[in-house]
């Protein structure tokens, strides 16, 4: 079968001949219908994210149609649609105990410590093929995953209706970031030196920022950059919250006097928590929440290559359509 691989340093190639996934007993087999590109695949791509072995298959926010079921699953069938939840818990540390599974410190991660989901057949744990409707387009449903973390990153910052919450960065994150404060009944408003990406937060329903002055209840920086995150902090408000989802191994300068005398929260978001974060962003879809409306770049499995180098340039999110789909786009 096809699939799309990290092939040496910076490479990645359409490899024909991957082995089809045996299926475990408590496991399924999904017919991936498509992926959705993140910044976390093209850190892996270009080396800021060391990955145990090459050829590595890319990808983790993947949809599809179960083909095979384990001998002990009883709660999945043949001919599903699911997203897949592409994070596993261990369920047995403290973190698991306690309800946080993002901060599990066994926790695999498809496509940085389990092989990726770009390939034409996967299997994985039946309990992270999430069921959804058939009537939902293909460009919501390859949003599921990236949408739960913004929705995370907003419940994080505690973003009330009607409250203005500043999002900094219009990469696909921060686009998605922006519907989750909207879906939450706030006010987005962004910041982004790319101008295509305001417009296209504009068109979501975010207000651009032009005052380099105005500071926010709360704020949530998306980017990774560490000239961003200082920024995000300078305009959070007194007695505010700054949330950080984007992340960068580089140093970014704080003054703890601006953070103590302002009583600043800084607060790090890592994805979500199972089974809470898949859960509920399937309930705001089913409340008509469309992320599929940031999408772009789309892209045959063919053109996977072109994918991933234009990925970080494209204004919305990319994503690898692997079978054509007679539902439709959201946007």
């Amino acid at each position: 079968m096809r699939a799309v691989a990290l092939v040496s340093a910076g490479r990645v190639a359409v490899l024909d001949d991957w082995p089809e996934p045996p299926c475990g007993a408590h496991e399924v087999v999904v017919s991936v219908r498509g992926v959705g590109l993140c910044g976390s695949d093209l850190a892996v791509v270009g080396g800021e994210r060391a990955v145990p072995a090459l050829p590595w298959v890319l990808g983790h926010e993947a949809f599809g149609e179960i083909t095979a079921v384990g001998a002990e699953v009883t709660h999945r069938r043949v001919g599903q649609r699911v997203v897949i939840e592409p994070n596993y818990p261990c369920f047995e540390c403290p973190a698991c105990a306690a309800g946080t599974t993002a901060g599990c410190t066994s926790r695999r991660a498809v496509g940085i410590t389990e092989p990726g989901l770009l390939a034409e057949r996967v299997a994985v744990p039946a309990r992270f093929a999430w069921p959804v409707p058939e009537e939902w387009t293909d460009d919501d449903v390859v949003c599921v995953e990236p949408m739960t973390v913004a929705l995370s990153a907003v419940r994080t910052g505690g973003v009330q209706p009607g409250q203005s919450c500043l999002v900094v960065g219009a990469g696909s994150q921060g686009l998605l970031t922006c519907l989750a404060v909207r879906h939450a009944g706030g006010q987005p408003r962004v910041i982004d030196p790319h101008a295509g990406r305001v417009r296209l937060a504009e068109q979501l329903g975010a207000v651009a920022v032009t005052d380099p002055h105005q500071r926010y209840p709360v704020v949530i920086e998306t980017s990774g950059v560490p000239e961003a995150f200082e920024s995000a902090l300078a305009r959070t408000a007194a007695g505010g919250c700054l949330v950080v989802i984007g992340q960068s191994t580089q140093a970014a300068k704080v003054s703890t006097f601006a953070l103590v005398q302002r009583r600043l929260t800084v607060r790090g978001c890592l994805i979500y928590d199972h089974p809470v974060g898949f859960a509920g962003t399937i309930a705001a879809l089913d409340a008509g929440l469309r992320p599929g409306r940031v999408l772009r770049g789309r892209f045959g499995l063919a053109q996977a290559t072109e994918a991933f180098a234009e990925a970080g340039g494209v204004a919305g999110k990319s994503w690898i359509n692997l079978v054509p789909s007679p539902r439709g786009s959201a946007s």
